[in-house]
């Protein structure tokens, strides 16, 4: 639990400083998210082929590879998301959005799997979903580097909505993988985060954002040990989120998520000099009071 908790703080840091804080002296602002994406992968994927083969676990999939490549293009799409909205909206904002993901989930489990919820869960899902209303309304949303002409607020909207749609069918379909197949934890993330590095180059190369990071880092040379702590920091958050699960289930993992999300919230608080309103603070203990009472 100390290791998984650990692991996701270090790399929401590591997130926050990459996407909200300039480089060199001019501050100029990483605002690549498909090729951020593309180096976690690249470096999950090696880590992931380097124990498969120093444990000498075979390298065949457990599962089709049409499962495994659904789960990597809601996963792509949703982390692509994340990195884009932290230049719009604070951290606080986006890990407390998170949360609210309960009714994606929800949707898409009833859709997909055939799951039927209570009325006590739907209201448990509604107070969530308040707790990061009343967040946004009472304080600063705003990320430090969303002061370009672009940043509006149906765009904003829009991408988290995305995110929390996309990254809700993700869990759904990651759930029904190893409930269907029997999937070890290295296998998953070989394969999925291979179809993910895959996609995120096509990614790259059709939103021009292949080139740019590159003179990016050539004129900013001191953002690629950020970046790649950053993508060590998600390879070891992938491996860990997927043994927990496997290993200790759902509800446990989600109790540490929960844990994670507030400490986070707390942590780059104090570490970016963001303070939080007192009705930002009483949207978070609504959102995590209503997690907690339900774990």
């Amino acid at each position: 639990i100390v290791v998984v908790t650990g692991a996701l703080l270090v790399y929401g840091l590591l997130q926050e400083r990459i996407v909200t804080i300039g480089f060199g002296q001019e501050k100029e602002v990483f605002s690549h998210s498909i090729f951020l994406v593309l180096c976690n992968r690249l470096v999950t994927v090696a880590l992931a082929l380097l124990y498969l083969v120093c444990s000498g676990t075979t390298t065949a999939p457990a599962a089709p590879l049409k499962s495994y490549a659904s789960v990597s293009l809601t996963n792509v799409i949703a982390t692509a998301c994340q990195y884009e909205a932290l230049q719009y909206v604070s951290f606080a904002v986006q890990t407390l959005a998170k949360s609210a993901k309960a009714l994606p989930v929800m949707l898409w489990s009833t859709l997909y799997m055939r799951k039927r919820f209570k009325l006590s869960e739907y209201l448990h899902a509604f107070c969530i979903t308040l707790g990061c209303s009343v967040f946004i309304l009472t304080g600063h949303s705003i990320a430090h580097a969303a002061s370009r002409s672009s940043c509006t607020p149906l765009w904003i909207g829009g991408l988290m909505l995305l995110y929390l749609f996309v990254d809700g069918l993700t869990s759904t379909w990651q759930d029904s993988m190893f409930r269907g197949y029997p999937v070890s934890v290295a296998d998953q993330v070989l394969y999925t985060t291979s179809f993910s590095m895959g996609l995120s180059l096509v990614g790259c190369i059709a939103t021009h954002q292949l080139l740019p990071p590159l003179y990016f880092l050539a004129r900013n040379p001191e953002a690629i040990a950020w970046i790649l702590a950053l993508s060590a920091a998600s390879a070891l958050v992938q491996l860990v989120i997927s043994w927990t699960i496997k290993r200790y289930g759902a509800v446990v993992f989600a109790t540490i998520m929960t844990t994670r999300q507030f400490f986070s919230i707390l942590l780059s608080s104090v570490v970016f000099l963001t303070p939080l309103t007192l009705g930002q603070w009483a949207g978070t203990l609504l959102v995590f009071g209503a997690i907690y009472a339900k774990a």
